[in-house]
């Protein structure tokens, strides 16, 4: 890589680091607001983003890479109980989501919903994996396919992290429930998904450090 190349993707990465702190704090915030906050003119964002909405989809696109990398790394030992396995590839993709969740309602304006569904297949594929695993041991009891119910799944982390946002849960909290309610859903009786979640929780490894939100 050249290094008017590595200067570029520095910049650019720096730009979306703060795009994204102020997006959080003020989601009305204009590119020349962003350009202020970076400390650059307005044609240096423009240069990389043609738009408000071309930035706000290359975010989406970064929280998307960080959450499919978290929940692969959490989902690797195809030996572990698929409870467990579930309980953990969510704490950690919700850990990882959760630094982006005030982007969803952005995310779903300018990359829309069906947008966001297709960059979070893989997850998806992950999941119904897991579930099936987990349906096959028994562990999971449910009417729907391992498909389908990742879909439920993945609607129901959606509402939680809009609970969140809304102030309706708490957000030091909501890893835990978000977990212990995705394995409900899959049919875990209570006291078998506490244990899961907790388990899951005593035996998760560090997470690596979150990426730039400008990576890619």
């Amino acid at each position: 890589m050249t290094a008017p190349t590595s200067r570029a993707h520095a910049n650019r990465r720096r730009i979306m680091d703060i795009a994204l702190a102020e997006l959080l704090r003020h989601p009305d915030a204009t590119m020349d607001q962003i350009a202020r906050a970076a400390g650059v003119v307005r044609r240096t964002v423009y240069g990389h983003f043609p738009s408000r909405e071309a930035l706000i989809t290359a975010l989406t696109d970064a929280a998307v890479d960080d959450v499919t990398t978290a929940f692969a790394d959490h989902t690797a030992d195809p030996s572990e109980p698929a409870d467990v396995a579930l309980a953990r590839a969510t704490l950690a993709a919700w850990e990882c989501a959760d630094r982006y969740r005030l982007l969803v309602s952005l995310a779903q304006c300018s990359v829309t919903d069906a947008g966001i569904r297709a960059r979070l297949e893989p997850v998806r594929r992950r999941a119904t994996t897991i579930l099936e695993r987990g349906l096959e041991a028994g562990l999971f009891h449910s009417p729907l396919t391992p498909s389908a119910l990742a879909h439920v799944h993945e609607h129901m982390l959606f509402g939680l992290m809009q609970a969140v946002n809304d102030g309706d849960l708490n957000a030091e909290a909501a890893g835990h429930a978000a977990a212990e309610t995705v394995l409900a859903a899959s049919g875990v009786p209570g006291e078998r998904a506490a244990e899961a979640v907790r388990v899951a929780e005593e035996t998760r490894t560090p997470d690596a450090p979150a990426s730039s939100a400008a990576t890619g």
